[in-house]
Formats: structure tokens, C-alpha cells, sequence
């Protein structure tokens, strides 16, 4: 299977509040992307460099209660509480080209695959059905898009480039298995630490940043 960093998530109180707080940290206004009527969530997108790109996620405060628990933890108290204060790093997904395999060799519940369609397109995702994350979600979600092009191609390129994902975690040995047995331990760095965290480093026009 080949797998590649295909986005990764900053979640917010607003799509104003955020906006003007990523303006601030990297020197750039993501630009408004699109709804997501079956998680009633919407967001802002811009390329971040290599076929990936960077996603500001929030609540949409005009679309219906979804009828299920949000992605990304989205819906959690304490996800709500931290983005209360600031933006926070959220999750990253992982695109690849087998998805079935990469359910098929997890040694932990990836969850549901959802299918979602925009237009002409869609893609098939793992959506745990209690809106979590493996492993404090450091474990990412995978995506398998419809053939064409990636949908980065099409957003606005503003200078930012993902230049790493660094996960900490009490036992970075396991999580570092984990990883490898969907083929994605090359995708992150790993520390030890007390408690599960995510964050991103990214180049950006005012220099490099780290957002967690």
C-alpha cells in the first residue's frame, strides 16, 4: 500500500474566530472551503505542500444536529473547552490507495468507513462511530479518494508547507508499532510523554510554526 500525509486538521470555535487567529500565527487568511452536511461541520482549506493541504474545522452553527456523533471528537467536552481558548491541533489523515488493507492490517478498531460525496467526488473514510480517535488520536484516520486529481490541486497555495507531525505519547515503542503496522510510522516523529498530544510544524510567511 502507499500512504501519504493527505491533510491535517485545526479545530476552532468559528471559522471567523479561527481565521483571524491562523492570520495572526502564520501570516495568511485560509480561505472558505466547503460544508460537510453529514457531519454538520464546515471549514476553511488551503495547500500545504506535497499533494496535502491544511483544513480549519468547525461546527456549523447553521446546519442541523447531524443525527450522530462528529468526527475528530468535534462533539466532546473537552474538545470544546480547549478550543474555547485558542485553535487547536485536531487530527491528521492519512491518504491511501488501500484502504481495505489498512483496515485489515490495524491492530486497533479504525472504526466505520463513511463515504462522502462534493460534487464529482468522493472519498471513503474511517469514522470510529463514538467520534474518537485511536490512541487519544494520535492514530490517524485514513482516506481512499475517487480517481482524479488530489482535491489540494484546486485550493489556493499561500506559502504554508507542512514539515512534520509530531505525536507524543507515554509509550512511543507501541505507537511507533501501531503506525507501522498500517504503513504510517514514516509519516510522523514520536516522543514520550505524560499524555497523548499532536502537533504540526509548518513553513510559513512568517517562519516556521508550530500549531498544537
Amino acid at each position: 500500500m502507499h500512504n501519504k500525509i493527505d491533510h491535517f486538521a485545526i479545530a476552532t470555535a468559528s471559522l471567523e474566530e479561527g481565521t483571524i487567529a491562523m492570520k495572526d500565527a502564520l501570516g495568511v487568511e485560509v480561505p472558505r472551503g466547503g460544508k460537510h452536511a453529514a457531519m454538520s461541520t464546515h471549514n476553511c482549506v488551503m495547500q500545504a505542500g506535497n499533494e496535502s493541504f491544511f483544513e480549519l474545522l468547525a461546527i456549523d452553527p447553521e446546519a442541523p444536529d447531524p443525527g450522530r456523533v462528529r468526527w475528530f471528537t468535534m462533539d466532546d467536552p473537552a474538545t470544546m473547552a480547549r478550543i474555547a481558548k485558542r485553535p487547536r491541533a485536531l487530527c491528521w489523515v492519512v491518504n491511501t490507495d488501500d484502504l481495505d488493507g489498512v483496515i485489515a492490517a490495524s491492530p486497533v478498531d479504525l472504526g466505520e468507513v463513511v463515504t462522502f460525496t462534493r460534487g464529482d467526488r468522493s472519498w471513503r473514510l474511517t469514522v470510529p462511530d463514538n467520534g474518537h480517535l485511536p490512541e487519544g488520536g494520535l492514530m490517524p484516520a485514513f482516506i481512499e479518494w475517487s480517481p482524479g486529481p488530489h482535491p489540494s490541486t484546486g485550493q489556493q497555495d499561500l506559502g504554508v508547507r507542512l514539515t512534520g507531525v509530531q505525536l507524543t505519547h507515554p509509550d512511543p515503542d507501541k505507537m511507533t508499532a501501531l503506525l507501522r503496522a498500517v504503513s504510517a510510522d514514516h509519516l510522523a516523529s514520536i516522543a514520550q510523554g505524560p499524555e497523548p498530544s499532536l502537533a504540526f510544524t509548518l513553513n510559513t510567511p512568517n517562519g516556521p510554526v508550530t500549531l498544537d
